[in-house]
């Protein structure tokens, strides 16, 4: 079609004539409103950059090398639902003065934390030292999210009523408890 009878009838119509393959032989045009048009592209743009925002959030759980079993377990707690959350998981142990000298004791407590929550978590980044830091990175595993998914299906299908009877039908001997037959 002529650009001229193009333009036209883009103008009758109210709407704008926007090339969309211009290395299309021949190229490749459209009507539409511009205007809306950029007004989506800008629309999902700003989603796309919200959902990779939200996605690479990491959080962090401190720890000490002088830590009892207890509060281990409670680290332990929070970072499952950390990691229940989707969130990638830091975890570190910070020295203070002395303890520097002795990076086992960080990494027992590093490690009970880790088979803590292998169950829900992999292990991104192995334990290294940044500084007066021992950390390890935690993320969600895929296994968890897809025991998740079949948890809350298996809950919708649990509310519904398994062997909902017809009214009036006699309930068979099974379901009836034994002190009332």
């Amino acid at each position: 079609m002529p650009l001229r009878d193009a333009l036209e009838m883009a103008q009758d119509e109210g709407l704008d004539l926007v090339e969309v393959g211009p290395n299309q032989n021949p190229p490749v045009c459209r009507l539409l409103d511009y205007g809306r048009f950029k007004f989506i592209q800008s629309k999902k743009q700003r989603e796309a950059r919200k959902v990779s925002r939200s996605a690479s959030k990491q959080k962090d759980v401190r720890l000490s090398p002088v830590m009892s079993d207890n509060d281990i377990e409670t680290k332990i707690r929070m970072t499952k639902n950390l990691l229940g959350e989707g969130a990638k998981v830091r975890v570190f142990v910070r020295f203070r003065g002395r303890q520097r000298a002795h990076p086992e004791i960080a990494m027992k407590v590093l490690r009970k934390v880790a088979e803590g929550v292998a169950s829900v978590a992999k292990l991104e980044k192995p334990p290294g030292m940044e500084g007066r830091v021992l950390s390890i990175l935690l993320a969600p595993s895929p296994q968890q999210k897809e025991r998740e998914r079949q948890n809350k299906a298996s809950a919708a299908t649990a509310n519904a009523p398994a062997n909902a009877e017809a009214p009036g039908e006699p309930a068979d001997d099974a379901s009836v408890p034994e002190t009332i037959k």
